[in-house]
């Protein structure tokens, strides 16, 4: 889900592009970057951005405070989402309105999310890993060498080589 603000921060950062002529490369990696890994040019332009441009500034807080609402945990998690979602869906930038809908359509991920701590991203890499198994395995002989190749790299099969030592 904060992949979803991500891409919604890059639409909002495309119309300053073009309305105002935000063009500072700093600027651009300040508001993608996690606050704690910013330098201080970065801190620079990001108060630049504020002071200038007020809905950039609005998209790169509703993401950060996406990215909080999957940080804590317990009854304060369970209360962050509530307040964000509302301050997304009244915050005037068509993207984070689309997204604060998109979110509580999808509630249920979210609220298994910050219950057990557990995402979807392992099963994201696993997905990844196998489109490209398959596209290396194009010059196998049979699909039986894929399935191999995949219980060998994903399924946890570890056989003993010939010929070395356990």
């Amino acid at each position: 889900m904060v992949a979803w603000a991500m891409k919604a921060l890059d639409k909002v950062w495309v119309c300053a592009l073009a309305r105002a002529g935000v063009r500072d490369r700093r600027a651009m990696w300040a508001v993608r970057k996690d606050p704690h890994d910013l330098t201080g040019a970065q801190r620079t332009s990001l108060a630049q951005i504020a002071a200038t441009y007020a809905t950039l500034y609005r998209a790169y807080l509703l993401k950060e405070q996406l990215r909080e609402v999957f940080r804590v945990k317990g009854e304060q998690g369970r209360q962050l989402p509530d307040g964000w979602l509302s301050w997304a869906s009244h915050s005037h930038t068509p993207e984070f309105v689309a997204l604060a809908r998109t979110i509580r359509r999808h509630g249920d991920l979210l609220w298994n999310t910050l219950d057990h701590g557990q995402s979807n991203t392992r099963s994201e890499a696993t997905n990844t890993h196998l489109r490209a198994l398959t596209k290396r395995s194009q010059e196998f002989h049979s699909p039986d060498a894929l399935i191999a190749m995949a219980m060998l790299t994903r399924g946890g099969l570890c056989h003993q080589l010939p010929g070395r030592a356990a």
